[in-house]
């Protein structure tokens, strides 16, 4: 097959299932706001994928080898982007008392990985180790999309459902702001290390 279907589900597994500012930023809205609530924004952040996934399978790449400095600047622009989103989790709390407690919604999660640095790596090596030259452009793009999308129905919402067992835990008790400082050093920390780690 000129797409490694099988190896591309594990790659996509490891890198959806694993932390990163995605998964972080879902982990903050599910302790913050509770499952329910933020099931919108799981679905944002699901789909919002698709919009990087279907432009690199048809040519983003191309002009990535001819203008690699367009990449470059977005990758730091999209990491000042989660570090501030990190600084307001780091001052949010999880108790009911703030002024503005709606959920953030689905446009809200469409954003977080076109901003997202993991997220263009792990679709950039999707593409490139995982289809064979001269594939097809929309089979490729297809198989992609559609494993990665797999992947992120199963896997997202356990991150949201991770959060919003946490915060039961620790709302309103003294260790809730270190709860909160943790995830935002967490997505920090996790996009640090893909700007100069060189990880996916």
């Amino acid at each position: 097959m000129s797409v490694a279907v099988a190896s591309f589900v594990v790659f996509a597994a490891s890198q959806v299932g694993t932390p990163g500012p995605a998964n972080m930023a879902l982990l903050a809205t599910g302790a913050r706001y509770g499952f329910r609530a933020a099931l919108p924004f799981v679905a944002g952040v699901a789909l919002g994928k698709q919009l990087i996934i279907w432009p690199i399978g048809f040519g983003l790449m191309e002009l990535a080898d001819r203008a690699p400095w367009v990449f470059e600047t977005l990758k730091w622009v999209s990491a000042a982007y989660i570090i501030w989103l990190a600084w307001k989790v780091a001052n949010l709390r999880l108790g009911t008392g703030d002024v503005n407690p709606k959920a953030p919604g689905f446009a809200a999660g469409l954003i977080v990985h076109p901003l997202n640095p993991k997220a263009w790596a792990m679709i950039v090596a999707g593409f490139t180790s995982f289809v064979a030259p001269g594939t097809d452009p929309l089979i490729a793009t297809v198989w992609i999309a559609a494993i990665l999308l797999g992947t992120q129905v199963l896997l997202h919402p356990l991150w949201t459902l991770a959060g919003n067992t946490i915060a039961r835990t620790l709302a309103g008790t003294i260790w809730e702001p270190y709860l909160m400082y943790t995830l935002a050093g967490l997505t920090v920390t996790s996009v640090l290390f893909v700007l100069f780690g060189g990880g996916t």
